[in-house]
């Protein structure tokens, strides 16, 4: 271990162009501010995802003649939102987070206005399968490597706590949603929804800033295959794609599981909520532990559970019991390697190309993302 890291900081700070790998705050009114803003930009991309398209086909309530297996809409909206890792991370490394965040503000909301008054199926995959997205995606990546230029001996908490706002608005925003359609309609729904995320971004653009300054570098295909030159980060990646294979297919299927075992279509749509809220637990008490036993061993630790969880209660599972029990323990270990994974990306980069390596990983995990549900629902 160098000096940096058992100290965490060093003398004669220069804030506005540290040294990438130096004087980690650690902690303080400016970084733990970031990470207030990356908790809303979590909450408003990942959450919104994690929550209202997910299992709940939100498809039935504007039109109740498409055919299209809902898997595929929530799939594609988590992949394409994940897919612009490596474009948004290298805008990241090359200009900072400013613009991606206002831009992303901008399409994020849009997107929800303009599903607010979709009537056709195609209207829909273009607010909620690609404007938003996209927008969140310019929230999602800028939000969590911010955090990670701030933190180093308290990395792994750091990025527990700020991705629990994804879970906070997976575990909210559901439950508002299903209150809110009977009484005000879809339409009003999606637009309160855009309002409340827009006041969300506005925290998140006023306060999530980058430690180390934006360096642009040469473009072209070279910047996005440099990372593969790393074995560690291969690997890493490899394993990042292999989990999310494997994790997607009981989220997105979790809804329809509790109808299969006998669950109103009431309580099955609160499995959701309680996945996401056992996975705010997830994602913070675990990063603890791994700033003390190591990042790697975490999140080693956490597939084997969540593997654990799938064959024992999911599979075999056929009763009320088991489909709540399943929601609450996956939640719980399926969301500590999720939380830990930018921990991980970091442990083995350098911060001036944080953006880019961060991206390229998820986008190898939007792949599974995107083949693995399907796949599942055969």
């Amino acid at each position: 271990m160098d000096p940096d890291t058992k100290q965490g900081k060093i003398e004669d700070p220069n804030p506005e162009q540290p040294k990438p790998g130096t004087d980690f705050p650690d902690g303080g009114l400016k970084a733990w501010s970031v990470g207030l803003g990356a908790f809303c930009g979590l909450f408003v991309s990942f959450g919104w995802t994690n929550c209202v398209l997910r299992g709940k086909p939100v498809t039935r309530l504007v039109t109740q003649h498409w055919l299209m297996d809902t898997s595929l809409v929530d799939v594609y909206d988590v992949h394409y939102s994940i897919a612009q890792g490596p474009f948004v991370g290298r805008a990241f490394d090359n200009f900072g987070p400013r613009h991606l965040l206002f831009t992303g503000t901008l399409l994020h909301v849009f997107g929800l206005m303009m599903a607010s008054i979709s009537s056709e199926y195609y209207q829909f995959i273009l607010s909620q399968a690609i404007c938003s997205p996209l927008g969140a995606a310019m929230v999602l990546y800028p939000s969590f490597n911010c955090v990670t230029t701030w933190f180093r001996q308290k990395r792994a908490l750091a990025l527990g706590i700020t991705p629990s706002g994804s879970s906070l608005g997976g575990t909210i925003l559901p439950i508002v949603f299903n209150r809110l359609i009977p009484r005000i309609g879809f339409g009003w729904t999606m637009r309160v929804y855009a309002f409340l995320l827009f006041g969300l971004l506005l925290v998140t653009n006023l306060t999530v800033r980058s430690r180390v300054a934006p360096q642009p570098k040469e473009a072209g295909i070279i910047a996005y295959l440099r990372p593969f030159t790393s074995l560690a980060f291969v690997l890493t990646s490899l394993a990042g794609f292999f989990y999310s294979m494997g994790m997607f297919i009981p989220i997105t299927f979790m809804v329809t599981y509790g109808e299969h075992v006998g669950l109103s279509n009431n309580m099955a749509g609160y499995l959701v909520s309680i996945f996401n809220a056992s996975s705010g637990i997830g994602r913070i008490s675990p990063g603890y532990i791994a700033d003390k036993v190591g990042s790697f061993d975490v999140s080693i630790a956490a597939a084997t559970i969540s593997t654990i969880f799938m064959l024992a209660l999911w599979l075999p599972g056929h009763g009320h019991e088991s489909a709540i029990a399943f929601a609450a323990l996956f939640g719980f270990s399926s969301d500590t390697y999720t939380a830990i994974s930018p921990a991980l990306v970091a442990h083995i980069s350098n911060l001036e190309e944080i953006g880019t390596r961060s991206g390229t990983m998820y986008a190898f995990m939007s792949v599974a993302a995107l083949t693995g549900s399907p796949i599942g629902g055969l």
